[in-house]
């Protein structure tokens, strides 16, 4: 399990709407005897009656000659905003409809606007060649009359709505402290280890969630006849209350710094014996990092015996210089390699032999 240090704040985002309110309206023209419009001029308007949508004013102008020489053969069509502008601009987007016989718009003649910005310098929008004259007066036209809709969308008004979420401070995971706390006050313990004559009481399903050794001894098939006193040999006390503590907390004890490497020699032989993996990967961490002259042969024994290959390396390295091995030559050390793995000793030599 990841240590975490320190409390972080929840969730403290938040979220930001803009609102858009939009008011859409519509007006139909009809124009009856279109043949008497005809003939009023280029440029030249017909409005109209007023309609309102959000609040403003409009108005259709229709130019049957059209609006300009270059559409003097087209329908113009326009809508126009009525009063004054206001301060700000009024922002609106149109789509004029040329009606058939049943009042249902005509695909070929709807036309859709984007957003437009109707101010003072500009207060009409539409379409110069909305349709030619003789496509109208061949196709759409009934009892001389036909029929514009317009549909108008207005931006009546822009308004931001923000909303936080609730910030609230989480601790951090305090999982190994409890753990730790019932390790300390042996509270519900059930099964009572013996060391060099020292007690230790602990907790059977904690044991065997953490290695699967302690599953087997306390509950599986290699159980302990004995229920209430499990007696353990060939281990040191401290090291084996070290690790205890490791299983509870997940966390090296910390120890003085000239016994901290000694430590992390027998943590790692228990390590092994109870198939904590994580533990004997910081202990052979610690040992990669501290290997000198006094422990290279105790801690190469260690790492060829426990199968170490990182930290067997960190020897072998070590070791390589002329002086490193000269000197564990010259000291109990080496007597310890040549007698407890001589086979090991053989390889060493081969690597630094000249």
């Amino acid at each position: 399990m990841p240590n975490s240090s320190g409390s972080f704040a929840g969730d403290a985002s938040g979220k930001t709407t803009i609102f858009a309110e939009m008011v859409t309206g519509s007006h139909v023209l009809e124009i009856k005897g279109y043949s008497g419009t005809k003939g009023l001029g280029v440029g030249e308007h017909m409005y109209s009656g007023v309609f309102g949508v959000a609040g403003h004013m409009w108005s259709i102008a229709y130019c049957p000659d059209g609006f300009n020489e270059e559409s003097a053969n087209y329908i113009s069509i326009f809508v126009k905003i009525n009063h004054p502008i206001p301060k700000a601009d009024v922002k609106a987007r149109f789509c004029f409809s040329l009606l058939n016989h049943t009042g249902v718009p005509v695909p070929k003649y709807t036309l859709s606007s984007p957003m437009q910005t109707f101010s003072t310098t500009h207060r009409s929008w539409g379409y110069r060649t909305f349709i030619e004259r003789k496509e109208l007066e061949s196709s759409y036209l009934k009892d001389d009359s036909f029929q514009i809709k317009c549909d108008l969308t207005v931006v009546k008004g822009i308004r931001t709505e923000t909303t936080a979420k609730a910030s609230i401070t989480v601790p951090p995971p305090d999982l190994q402290q409890h753990l730790g706390d019932l390790f300390a006050s042996k509270d519900g313990g059930d099964v009572t280890f013996e060391v060099e004559g020292k007690q230790f009481r602990a907790h059977r399903y904690i044991l065997a969630a953490r290695s699967s050794v302690f599953k087997a001894e306390l509950f599986g098939s290699m159980k302990e006849k004995t229920t209430g006193l499990v007696r353990i040999h060939d281990m040191d006390v401290k090291a084996f209350y070290s690790m205890l503590y490791f299983i509870y907390t997940d966390s090296f004890l910390e120890t003085d710094e000239c016994d901290k490497t000694v430590m992390a020699q027998h943590l790692l032989v228990a390590a092994d014996r109870y198939n904590l993996k994580r533990l004997k990967l910081i202990c052979e961490d610690m040992l990669c990092s501290s290997v000198d002259i006094s422990i290279a042969a105790t801690t190469l024994v260690l790492a060829e015996q426990h199968e170490c290959q990182g930290l067997k390396d960190a020897c072998f390295n070590f070791l390589k210089s002329p002086g490193n091995i000269k000197a564990l030559m010259a000291n109990d050390g080496f007597q310890h390699l040549k007698n407890s793995c001589p086979a090991l000793l053989d390889e060493l030599l081969a690597i630094v032999a000249p």
